[in-house]
Formats: C-alpha cells, structure tokens, sequence
C-alpha cells in the first residue's frame, strides 16, 4: 500500500486579533506619553514668556525709583505694568538699611488677574547719590 502524502502546512496569512491589540495599546501609550510631553512644553513656554514680560515690569519699576527726583521714603506702592498685550501687576516694598543713604527695594510681579501667583520677585539696593 502506498502512504498518503501529507498536505503542505499552511502559510500564515495576517496578525491575530490579540497581536493587533497589542499594537494598538502600545501604539496608544506612546500618544498619550507625547500628548503630556507636548502639554508640558507648551505651559513651559507660556510660563518663560510670562517671566520675561514681568522681568520687564520690574526693571522699568527699579529704573522709575531711580531716576526719580526725591530719594524715595519707605512704603509700599502698587502698580500697574503693560507688555506684550498682558497687563502686570507690580509691587515696589521699599524699605530702610542700617545704612541711611541706602534703600532696599524689592519688587514683586503677578499678572493682574492672579495677583496671589508671584512670577517674579527681585531685591535691589539703591543709594542716594
């Protein structure tokens, strides 16, 4: 009797379905990770921007006391700073030294609309002459 020849094994044809799910959650961790990355880039850039425009604030504060006419008494004064289309809040301290012909100044700087949220605080000795 003559033996049967066996059929040729069958070529894989494709993916399985657990193969393509698979794929498709690694594929899906992988956007998710580059959304948050991308997310955090931009509030980063908004975030340095705002710094930049509210170091502005405080120089042009710092250089008004110092060109001001009068040696300025001690207080605190608010105001208001424009730049870059963003309005700033800005809060000169200025206050005494040990040393009377020196006062310090420390300036503070928020965005007008969330004046709690401090971008940028910078101290400062100015003399009288």
């Amino acid at each position: 009797m003559r033996a049967c020849p066996l059929p040729p094994p069958r070529a894989s044809r494709g993916f399985t379905l657990v193969e393509v799910l698979a794929a498709l959650a690694i594929v899906a961790v992988a956007l998710a990770a580059g959304s948050q990355a991308s997310a955090a880039l931009t509030r980063m850039a908004e975030r340095q921007t705002l710094q930049w425009l509210a170091q502005r604030c405080a120089d042009n504060a710092l250089a008004a006391a110092r060109l001001a006419p009068v040696f300025p008494d001690p207080g605190v004064r608010s105001d208001t700073c424009e730049q870059g289309g963003r309005s700033f809040a800005v809060e000169l301290d200025i206050g005494t030294t040990p040393n009377p012909s020196f006062r310090r100044l420390q300036v503070r700087v928020a965005l007008a609309e969330q004046p709690a949220d401090t971008l940028l605080r910078t101290t400062t000795i100015l003399g009288r002459h």
